[in-house]
């Protein structure tokens, strides 16, 4: 990420909105539940945190009922018009992406982005499909009369390993997330600056329709 070309200039005052409130609630509600996910696993797997806590069974309680609803928020916001357009955004690879991910590889400051950057697009796109195979792992491994024996113990090696990268990724993203605090505004309030948006988004280009009115 390019550092402020001038410290003076780190702040435009002029605002443009980036994400519907619709789209900041599907986000927390997302977060909440996948960070739910992440400390009580830890807590199922690592014996000086499940030592901490204890009641085990009621651990084994939330982390599958929050795994289960790991997806609703998601399917929820989709009534939002504003969200189905950013997850578009986010399906679709454009070339000034691979760009932005050569800019990363060899550390330049060339990195064009959209309203969503090319790492973002990947994030996206790995949570995403990691959601659903944590979720269809999971179902197996409770539900036990589902599938025979060996299926149930490859869910569970699957299921384990691939909650460990989860949580690195989740834990990356979020420290991703605490160096740009512009990022995180756009993210709590909805609007970010409009210098930020064009030096770290300069492909990006507001719409009408991503007013904060939107839902």
């Amino acid at each position: 990420m390019p550092p402020p070309a001038d410290p003076a200039a780190a702040g435009s005052g002029k605002w443009l909105p980036r994400f519907t409130r619709a789209e900041r609630w599907v986000h927390r509600c997302t977060a909440a539940l996948m960070l739910t996910c992440i400390v009580t696993a830890a807590c199922l797997y690592l014996p000086q945190l499940a030592e901490l806590v204890g009641r085990r069974r009621l651990v084994v309680v939330v982390h599958e009922w929050a795994g289960l609803l790991l997806p609703v928020p998601l399917l929820l916001g989709l009534a939002s018009r504003a969200l189905r357009r950013d997850l578009g955004r986010l399906n679709r690879f454009a070339p000034y992406d691979r760009e932005w991910l050569r800019g990363v590889l060899w550390r330049t400051y060339h990195r064009p982005a959209g309203k969503f950057n090319a790492g973002q697009k990947l994030y996206a796109g790995w949570i995403a499909g990691a959601v659903v195979v944590m979720l269809g792992t999971g179902l197996l491994m409770w539900f036990t009369h589902l599938a025979p024996l060996v299926w149930r113990t490859g869910a569970t090696f699957v299921h384990d390993w691939l909650a460990l990268a989860v949580g690195v990724v989740v834990l990356g993203h979020i420290s991703m997330a605490l160096r740009d605090p512009e990022a995180r505004r756009g993210m709590r309030t909805g609007r970010v600056d409009q210098l930020w948006a064009t030096r770290e988004h300069p492909r990006w280009e507001p719409d009408q329709d991503d007013q904060p009115r939107a839902r």
